[in-house]
């Protein structure tokens, strides 16, 4: 199919599912979108009459999208600047601590929990993947995703201070799971000759430093530019500039793309809003980033539902898939439950911070593509379908009750305090 074909294809499909869910189910939206497309593809892969040839079709269109490409390297950029730049950095500074713990020790934390547990699981069910492949596993499911979090916390009704915290780990903890990852498939494709420590902490310097350091040139760059003139019209054109250009420089330096259009985003979101942007230059930015997130986030929700049509599934694999659902719960409990104990000598956490963490630390878009992104092979085929799994559980149980599971914990926090 022609790349015209697949986008008009994808819009298509979003617009009309947005319109259902608006219309009738009244889901939030990234939710309602995905639904309805899992719900459609389980319908098409039925034996119902009549839907052999648009199941063709549907597949034939899946199979001309790479999934990690069109994510990792496409999409991804532009959505976590459109996340960055509605966040202030006075909050960020505020929970600095706990976001920068969580995002790098608490990743690491779960990455090797989820690793070790998934092993012993797939031995116990007689799945072939090999030890490296479950510590991939559990590096590219610890991390929360930006753009599943920042989409439903939008109607989350989440207290500020949750919701910085939330939000700055999802937005950051992207360049660790990145650089282990890639380390981790070295070490899978190659074997562990030439490998220690010092390559992961190199690897790791090297992405996150660079990253930073691209992301404050850029990000100070734009607002030199910005703060120069006063056209609407060029001012949303540099910042969209700024989301795809330096994204693809850091690819192309090799630093994490990810934490540069973060940082970039911060920067501009920040200090462009101090005197430099006029009235309308701040509507219309506001306007057109909204609208590239909620586009391109009902693009993606489409395309997650859509994608079970091309999975490899079993009943072993879909018994270890349902099992790596706790698994993954219990790491990341512990995973940000050890870090922030060790920070309450410093300062005290909210009733209930833990437990509103582990079930507001949602999977997503960005866990299926890492996990498509792994060499060919029976143990790659068995860990997509075990992520895709633990991801649809997660945006649809998950990202359904995370707002009633916060008003539950808020009114428990307030009856302890009255009681205290």
């Amino acid at each position: 199919m022609r790349l015209y074909d697949i986008i008009a294809a994808l819009i298509t499909l979003a617009a009309l599912f947005s319109w259902f869910n608006h219309r009738f189910l009244k889901l939030p939206t990234a939710i309602g979108l995905m639904l309805i497309a899992l719900l459609m593809s389980l319908t098409l892969l039925s034996p119902l009459p009549g839907t052999d040839g648009l199941e063709q079709d549907v597949k034939r269109m899946l199979g001309s999208i790479a999934f990690d490409e069109t994510v990792l390297h496409g999409m991804l950029g532009f959505l976590l600047f459109a996340g960055a730049l509605h966040v202030r950095l006075t909050d960020l500074a505020r929970h600095r601590a706990a976001i920068l713990v969580l995002a790098s020790l608490g990743v690491l934390i779960s990455a090797l929990l989820v690793g070790v547990g998934a092993w012993l699981l797939f031995l116990l069910l007689g799945l072939p993947v090999p030890f490296i492949y479950c510590l991939l596993f559990g590096t590219l499911i610890s991390p929360t995703d930006p753009i599943a979090v920042l989409s439903i916390l939008k109607q989350a009704a989440a207290p500020k201070s949750l919701e910085t915290k939330i939000t700055g780990e999802s937005l950051f903890n992207d360049g660790v799971a990145v650089v282990l990852f890639l380390v981790l498939v070295k070490i899978a494709v190659g074997g562990t000759a030439g490998m220690h420590p010092g390559i992961f902490l190199g690897a790791f310097f090297t992405e996150a430093l660079g990253g930073l350091a691209l992301g404050l040139g850029t990000g100070g760059l734009a607002y030199l530019m910005m703060r120069s003139i006063d056209n609407y019209q060029v001012e949303v054109l540099i910042t969209l500039a700024v989301a795809s250009g330096a994204y693809a420089v850091a690819e192309h330096w090799h630093v994490s793309a990810p934490i540069t259009v973060v940082i970039a985003g911060l920067l501009i979101g920040n200090l462009a809003r101090e005197g430099v942007w006029s009235a309308e230059t701040m509507r219309y930015v506001d306007a057109f980033w909204e609208l590239v997130d909620e586009v391109l986030n009902a693009v993606l929700f489409v395309l997650i539902g859509l994608e079970v049509m091309v999975m490899k599934m079993s009943a072993p694999i879909l018994l270890a898939g349902l099992l790596a659902i706790p698994l993954v719960l219990a790491a990341r409990a512990v995973s940000t439950g050890v870090p922030l104990a060790a920070l309450k000598r410093f300062r005290t956490w909210s009733p209930g911070v833990v437990a509103i963490l582990t079930w507001g630390g949602l999977r997503g878009g960005i866990s299926v593509a890492m996990a498509l992104a792994l060499p060919h092979g029976e143990a790659r085929d068995i860990l997509v379908s075990v992520t895709y799994v633990v991801v649809v559980f997660s945006i649809l149980v998950q990202g359904l009750t995370l707002a009633p599971f916060i008003r539950s914990m808020g009114r428990r926090a307030d009856l302890e305090f009255s009681q205290t």
